[in-house]
């Protein structure tokens, strides 16, 4: 599947996108939510590929940056682009966290944290099953 043109994104109404994802998707990629831990697709894939956006299909991260974290969420220690994303403050629901949205479509795609003691970058990309597709390596 190719990446959604800039032209496209920008006309994008409301109701394309609720058309274009299901009612999941819409509600993390457009409304900013969260699906319930340790309940998505991607949380133990190991299946080798690249993720992409779930809304407009942009790449953002690698299978070989995907970690297990316990969190209940799939984990990646970087992005597939610096650009791929990105990073604002979250003060919502209490929480001081850092908010991670696609570069290309703007969609919700989790939080990334500094608290990663596993990989050598120290972050942890925790990113909702229900804003990515995996497009596995041929």
């Amino acid at each position: 599947m190719k990446t959604i043109d800039q032209e496209t994104l920008y006309t994008m109404t409301d109701g394309d996108w609720r058309e274009r994802l299901d009612e999941l998707s819409y509600y993390v990629l457009r409304q900013k939510g969260t699906e319930r831990a340790f309940t998505g697709i991607y949380t133990d894939t190991e299946t080798a590929g690249t993720y992409h956006c779930k809304g407009c299909h942009a790449p953002l991260f690698s299978s070989a940056a995907k970690f297990h974290s316990g969190c209940g969420w799939p984990s990646f220690d970087q992005v597939i682009d610096k650009q791929a994303v990105d990073e604002t403050l979250d003060l919502s629901h209490g929480m001081r966290r850092i908010e991670v949205t696609c570069h290309h479509c703007g969609g919700h795609l989790g939080h990334v944290f500094d608290d990663n003691y596993v990989t050598d970058t120290g972050l942890r990309y925790c990113i909702n099953s229900a804003a990515v597709v995996l497009e596995p390596d041929a």
